[in-house]
């Protein structure tokens, strides 16, 4: 086959084109710390990195609904251990009002006490968290305990509406895993136990010198104690469930990150030395294309 001057010109302009476009590969490369810069570079890596970036991507989710549920529990603790407290005075008021000496008037006093008590005790019970009431399932817009109505019964007290609402409410915490992050605000704040509160309050108002059936009435504040310390209970496992899922999504983000740098991150050792090398070669394929370009009459006039 015949070669041509223009053959040994097409051939050297080609190789050039092929030199600068793996100088500017090299140099994206060393400029963005990236093996590539367009799926069209490398198609599996590309793939690989879409995939990488949504388990990512999930888990950052993930982590972020984790301070939800963190919100939620240690609310939660906070309403429970607030409710003790206010059962345990509840508890120590009815005992002193069983004693034999109280006046009228002492009975009174620890009447209207019990009252304040079940007045914050329902306060908690209507707890919001960002706009949300924690204690009524998955009614968070709906207050568990209304307010009282402007109608009385016949002795004269406050009618309040109960809209207790005991299902569960999920945030999901990792892929297909949903945890329960409210409690049965009927063992909390029950309507039963309120009403309880209320007949004591009813019968030390009267002051009639000693509290009836007050042994009764002290076994259902026992029983709500119980009730309290075993919701706490059931509380504290489900935080140690969040902690120890908290830790694995923090492991998996790592792995996540270190498993997208393997695969798209560029050696930068390694370019800079195939930059280099790309460079003398370029250079030697100017050199030895500058001495097959065909020599014109003004060479020869020079």
């Amino acid at each position: 086959m015949r070669v041509t001057q223009s053959m040994l010109a097409n051939n050297s302009l080609r190789n050039l084109s092929n030199s600068y476009a793996k100088l500017g590969k090299y140099q994206d490369q060393l400029a963005t710390g990236k093996k590539i810069t367009r799926p069209s570079d490398d198609p599996v890596v590309a793939i690989k990195g879409m995939f990488y970036r949504t388990n990512l991507t999930e888990n950052e989710q993930y982590q972020r609904n984790l301070s939800e549920a963190y919100t939620w529990l240690e609310n939660s603790e906070a309403g429970i251990e607030q409710a003790t407290q206010i059962t345990q005075r509840i508890r120590e008021l009815v005992v002193q009002a069983q004693n034999g000496t109280n006046s009228p008037e002492d009975l009174k006093a620890i009447g209207v006490e019990i009252g304040q008590l079940k007045e914050d005790l329902m306060g908690v019970a209507n707890t919001q968290v960002a706009g949300k009431y924690i204690f009524n399932g998955q009614k968070t817009q709906t207050a568990p305990i209304g307010d009282a109505s402007f109608t009385t019964d016949a002795v004269g007290y406050k009618e309040y509406t109960f809209t207790q609402d005991t299902s569960s409410y999920n945030v999901e915490v990792s892929k297909g895993v949903q945890l329960k992050v409210n409690i049965n605000s009927h063992n909390v704040f029950g309507k039963d136990y309120l009403n309880t509160l209320e007949e004591i309050e009813r019968k030390l108002s009267d002051g009639v010198g000693t509290l009836e059936n007050g042994d009764q009435l002290l076994t259902a504040v026992d029983k709500h104690l119980g009730n309290l310390t075993a919701e706490r209970a059931e509380l504290g496992a489900r935080y140690n469930r969040l902690e120890l899922i908290d830790k694995r999504l923090a492991d998996q983000e790592v792995i996540a990150n270190r498993i997208l740098s393997d695969n798209e991150d560029a050696e930068m050792e390694r370019v800079i030395t195939d930059l280099t090398i790309q460079e003398s070669i370029h250079r030697a394929s100017l050199s030895a294309g500058s001495k097959i370009i065909q020599p014109t009459l003004m060479d020869f006039l020079r």
